[in-house]
């Protein structure tokens, strides 16, 4: 079987984001959603958007999110807009909140390992393609942070987050997003990545961006500040390679905050979801990094 390729470079401008999507071969068509996190209120390591300016405009895409289900900036669409404002995405670019309007799209996930649907933003539907752009960190309950996540809590809705998080409970407290088993809230995310994966059909790419590398996520309004120099840029049409390839770098850097990253990392059991994602066949683990100068 061929590996997986995962284009890397350590040029990190808003000119090597396109650089390392046009390596890809990729053409992405239709009406392209680009997903993107918008960063909480009070998040100082989101990716701007003036830096993912050149990648939305050379696909055409639309930015689209989904609402939280937990207390924030963006758990309700007014609010949400409020921020995608203050933040500046609605002012380079379109921007869709995706569950703004229910009811909820519900995708079936018939060889799900925990979760046998998800509930994702209903407009999901209006788009034919979709570019996922990750900011590769650390996470308080996942782990980490890459593509898998995105594709999975960031595509769900406001109600798909607390499905996801609650292992398929329907109906769930708030508190009880917090108390889920912690190998079952990770398979949820790897089935729920999925089926937004089988959803497009193969009209998917992936980019992440390992720059102001926490221990914490942009959806913490008061992250701790980056551990680690940053990386690079990396680029595939294989979610689980690239995530996979993220974590090696981490590994293998010789950054003295490597081993902080890590126990973010290794103290959560994230790189679980890679494995179950992997297992359930949207990617592999196996890859070739190709680095471009």
């Amino acid at each position: 079987m061929e590996k997986a390729k995962v284009y890397f470079t350590r040029e990190l401008t808003p000119e090597s984001v396109v650089k390392m999507f046009k390596k890809l071969g990729k053409e992405l068509p239709g009406k392209v959603a680009v997903k993107v996190h918008s960063g909480e209120d009070g998040n100082q390591n989101y990716l701007r958007p003036n830096f993912m300016k050149p990648m939305v405009e050379y696909v055409n895409g639309t930015v689209v999110e989904c609402n939280t289900a937990y207390d924030g900036a963006r758990n309700t669409t007014e609010r949400h807009k409020a921020l995608m404002k203050k933040h500046e995405w609605s002012d380079y670019f379109t921007v869709d909140i995706m569950d703004g309007e229910g009811p909820d799209k519900v995708l079936e996930i018939p060889n799900g390992k925990v979760i046998k649907k998800n509930y994702v933003g209903k407009n999901l539907e209006n788009y034919d393609s979709m570019l996922v752009l990750s900011h590769f960190k650390g996470h308080p309950m996942g782990g980490y942070g890459g593509a898998l996540k995105q594709l999975s809590i960031g595509v769900a809705s406001s109600k798909g987050k607390s499905y996801i998080h609650c292992t398929g409970k329907e109906n769930a407290s708030y508190e009880d997003m917090f108390r889920a088993d912690q190998i079952k809230f990770l398979e949820s995310m790897a089935d729920s990545a999925s089926s937004v994966v089988n959803y497009f059909k193969g009209n998917i790419a992936y980019i992440n961006v390992m720059c102001n590398m926490s221990v914490d996520c942009d959806c913490c309004n008061v992250a701790e500040d980056p551990c680690m120099k940053d990386i690079g840029i990396l680029a595939s049409l294989d979610p689980v390679a690239i995530d996979q390839a993220c974590i090696d770098l981490v590994k293998n850097s010789d950054d003295p905050g490597r081993d902080h990253l890590l126990e973010r990392i290794n103290s959560r059991q994230g790189t679980h979801t890679i494995d179950a994602a992997a297992d359930l066949g949207i990617g592999s683990k196996e890859y070739e990094l190709i680095e471009v100068e």
